[in-house]
């Protein structure tokens, strides 16, 4: 059975196969695919004698959802471009393949995949007598973590260094259960899939994807050709699985259609739509459903339909990529979402930043400040029972560098209650409470939450302009930054220098601070030279 070519048919098999009659009549397409799902006790990916099939294990065409009978045994209508998937249910796993992508599917594509300019599924030939999937057991305790990663964009073999150096070798040394790569992978090139996976699997944890607009085949004429290199190396573009007590649905939002001006669309469609309705049947209506996905919700035409399918759940986080920023949207009413409490939904920090993009730091990798500010890196989400807690982590820093601070360097007593000190908080939210105050015997006061550039990134997009521009490539334009507070320094203060500290408190009650010198120069003398205002105070957490 021929699923990757990458992958020995002898090794890291994701379904043994048993040819049976349905496979010994060429020319006659099977109507329905029929296989056992079995306890793999010696993890060879084979159903030996002795081995049990499992009852009651999900397995999907990607509508409909049956579960095996008390033999281990399914049945699922096909057709002729089909992917049958295994449901992982909680304490039992999939075998991994060499880049430690589970291997949960089989590919029904009995001609293949049309010519591309990149290269699709091999001919899988006619359908076999019992498609069958490997499970072996596995400890999933109540509590774990996960990364997620969105916005990797591997575009050429620069990007898959600063990508191995600057967040992967940090990763391996993760404590992680599991990774979710939220789509664009690559940067438009799908052939470039496998330098990235065996990349991303050195992280050395199981890790699923999800697919994104730059990682179709732009030359396909319609949708259901796009993802033919994703399915490829990664099986279906939609999913679920268990893990532990939590729920994931990994979902596909991006309808190529080659005539529009950006080449697709954003929308889930009618089938996928119905495979959540399907797939959610079965979840229990107080466990939590991690919902990840490659575009935002909020900017998704049929919305609307998932809302509904989720909406009456208590417990739900959704999570997505795709804007190269990171925000916290509780999702309300005037989205169209009717829940009994706002839907958090998390744009997840880019990997790569800006695109790789801005000057190299000391060891050649682009500092890659998102256009809101923010730096690349990515999240740590810590799932316990039906609660979840999002933790945001810059690459190659310490974990409690959450903040930046950005203030002149000098000013004069007289300007002080004139001068604004503003607080990039990476992950802070509507829910984030921020607060000032200058020395260590003044007074805290809160911060106002603001949505405008970042002055520190406006610094930099202003640097490259100069006759002195920094090495690299450009910065792209500013936005509006999610996460940005600013407050004013209290009135005439003594001249001297000061610490300026900030501490902010999450949305899950951590508590960062981060502070700041600045000095104040008598009202009298010679007019200061105002500073770049770019933070040098370390960050300190106090949780």
């Amino acid at each position: 059975m021929r699923l990757d070519s990458r992958i020995p048919t002898a090794a890291a098999l994701v379904v043994a196969l048993s040819l049976g009659p349905a496979a010994a009549q060429p020319g006659r397409q099977p109507a329905s695919a029929v296989g056992t799902v079995f306890n793999d006790a010696n993890a060879n990916g084979v159903r030996d004698p002795g081995e049990k099939g499992l009852p009651g294990v999900r397995i999907s065409n990607g509508r409909d959802v049956v579960r095996t009978d008390a033999g281990g045994r399914y049945r699922l209508p096909i057709d002729g471009d089909t992917i049958i998937f295994l449901i992982k249910p909680r304490g039992w796993m999939s075998p991994l393949g060499a880049d430690n992508l589970p291997r949960f599917y089989y590919i029904h594509k009995p001609a293949g995949s049309p010519p591309l300019r990149c290269k699709g599924i091999d001919p899988t030939g006619p359908l076999p007598g019992s498609v069958d999937f490997p499970l072996r057991r596995h400890a999933e305790p109540t509590r774990f973590r996960a990364f997620f990663l969105a916005d990797i964009h591997i575009g050429r073999q620069e990007d898959l260094n600063y990508y191995a150096h600057d967040l992967v070798e940090e990763l391996a040394g993760g404590d992680a259960a599991l990774a979710v790569s939220l789509g664009d992978l690559v940067g438009g090139d799908p052939s470039l899939f496998g330098d990235a996976s065996r990349v991303t699997g050195l992280i050395g944890i199981p890790w699923y994807t999800a697919i994104g607009n730059h990682d179709l085949n732009d030359d396909a004429k319609t949708d259901e050709l796009s993802d033919e290199t994703f399915e490829r190396y990664f099986g279906p573009t939609y999913y679920s699985f268990d893990y532990g007590p939590v729920h994931f649905l990994v979902l596909d939002n991006i309808n190529w259609t080659a005539d529009q001006d950006w080449g697709y669309t954003a929308d889930f469609g009618p089938r996928q739509l119905e495979f959540v309705r399907n797939d959610l049947a079965a979840v229990p209506q107080n466990q939590l459903v991690v919902v990840a996905m490659h575009i935002p919700l909020f900017d998704i035409d049929d919305r609307g339909q998932l809302y509904r399918l989720l909406e009456k759940r208590p417990n739900v986080f959704t999570i997505s990529g795709h804007h190269h920023t990171q925000q916290h949207r509780f999702i309300g009413r005037d989205n169209g979402w009717n829940g009994a409490k706002p839907l958090h939904h998390l744009v997840n920090v880019a990997a790569c930043g800006s695109w790789w993009t801005g000057a190299p730091d000391e060891v050649g990798i682009p500092h890659a400040t998102m256009p809101d500010g923010a730096p690349n890196g990515y999240s740590i989400i810590t799932f316990d029972n039906s609660r979840y807690s999002v933790q945001f982590k810059a690459a190659r820093r310490p974990a409690d560098y959450q903040m930046n601070i950005y203030a002149p360097e000098e000013i004069t007593a007289a300007d002080s209650q004139r001068t604004e000190v503003f607080v990039n908080v990476f992950a802070g939210s509507a829910r984030s409470k921020v607060e000032m105050r200058l020395g260590r015997s003044g007074s805290w006061s809160r911060m106002d939450k603001v949505e405008a550039a970042d002055p520190y990134y406006l610094l930099l997009k202003k640097m490259e302009q100069g006759p002195n521009r920094p090495p690299g490539k450009e910065l792209p334009s500013p936005s509006a930054s999610q996460h940005l507070w600013k407050a004013v320094l209290p009135k005439n203060p003594p001249p001297g220098t000061y610490l300026i500290f900030v501490r902010t408190t999450d949305m899950f009650g951590r508590t960062y601070c981060a502070r700041r010198a600045i000095t104040i120069r008598p009202a009298v003398g010679p007019r200061p030279v105002r500073g770049s205002g770019r933070s040098i105070g370390d960050s300190l957490s106090s949780s």
